[in-house]
């Protein structure tokens, strides 16, 4: 569940392993080992399990590669550094392009008005005619140059097209978990502060969902942690499924998931919960080597409406608080907050 207990013992065990493996306390050791402690990342679990198990050294460029290669983050910040870098070039190149280029046009302006004063004076056709020619000359000149002048800022144009794409491609990685290929813990927080923001400035509705794989650790611990990741991928299809426009089905961390649903009041948003609980406890867990059925999954979902004004944190807690009714009361269960159970609840732990 959505727990601040269980951050703070993810970052005492980030702090404990760093400890015990003689790694800096930097923020950046800290961003690894805090993935790795929270279980969020399993290809950086597997790498990092190898390494503390054989107790090898974590060297300055194992953990610089480790970054790189398992945290979105710091490919996203790399990603950015080059893209800003090509951008200022660009900026820089264009400019001087359009420096020379004015610098041709007041070459021309004067030569235009050289030619202007020549023509009111008396010439005789001999001089007239090189005059012409001259500003013939000088017209083709500047007709080239222009043309010239367009295609390389066409060619610029195409750059920051493609500077603008690559930019859009890592902000999408930076927002999704590699895992489940789902809206990661950062999206989520931004889908949660627009919703908040429609609900105050234009009274729309809009609801979480909190939704938990029931007895997550059991598959785990007994089908070992490639099919807890089969099981996790498989349900955040049925989420994909299930949602649609502008709705944010996110991973929070561990099996713990959360929708954002906008333009949708409790009950119709207990309907599509349901729906995806519905949606999970049809599908069958497959040995894929084997063919052997090892189980069905079934999840258990809150559901909690946004409320004008107050905190997200308030939103998450209301609706962490239905996804411990669901749980209490048997799991593979939709509870929202207004449904009776949670006042039994709320008596009995009176």
């Amino acid at each position: 569940m959505f727990s601040h207990d269980r951050e703070q013992n993810c970052a005492k065990s980030a702090l404990a392993l760093m400890e015990d493996s003689g790694v800096a306390a930097t923020p950046d050791n800290f961003e690894l080992f805090y993935a790795y402690a929270s279980g969020e990342n399993p290809a950086l679990m597997r790498v990092m399990a190898a390494f503390i198990h054989a107790k090898k050294e974590f060297s300055p460029e194992i953990l610089a590669d480790l970054r790189m290669r398992c945290l979105s983050g710091a490919r996203a910040a790399q990603a950015i550094d080059a893209a800003s870098g090509n951008i200022d070039a660009l900026i820089e190149n264009v400019l001087g392009k359009l420096e020379s280029s004015a610098r041709d046009t007041a070459n021309y302006k004067d030569q235009l008005s050289a030619a202007t004063g020549e023509l009111v004076s008396e010439r005789s056709p001999a001089d007239l005619r090189k005059l012409m020619d001259g500003l013939i000359s000088a017209t083709r000149a500047m007709e080239h140059r222009a043309k010239s002048l367009e295609g390389e800022l066409q060619a610029s144009s195409q750059q920051v097209t493609e500077l603008r794409t690559k930019l859009a491609d890592v902000r999408k990685e930076s927002l999704t978990d590699p895992l489940t290929n789902l809206a990661n813990r950062k999206a989520f927080d931004e889908a949660a502060r627009a919703a908040m923001a429609a609900v105050i400035l234009e009274g729309e509705d809009a609801t979480l969902l909190i939704c938990d794989i029931d007895h997550f650790k059991k598959f785990n611990d007994t089908w070992g942690h490639q099919t807890g990741d089969q099981v996790l991928r498989l349900v955040s299809a049925c989420l994909s499924e299930n949602v649609k426009g502008r709705d944010t089905a996110s991973r929070y961390g561990g099996e713990e998931f959360a929708v954002v649903l906008r333009g949708s009041g409790l009950e119709a948003a207990t309907r599509v919960a349901d729906q995806i609980r519905t949606a999970i406890e049809t599908k069958k867990l497959v040995k894929k080597s084997t063919g052997d059925v090892l189980g069905t999954i079934t999840i258990s979902i809150g559901v909690a409406q946004f409320a004008p004004g107050e905190a997200i944190e308030a939103v998450i807690r209301r609706a962490d608080a239905c996804l411990y009714g669901a749980k209490n009361h048997g799991r593979n269960l939709v509870v929202n907050q207004s449904d009776p159970r949670m006042s039994a609840l709320e008596t009995s732990a009176a």
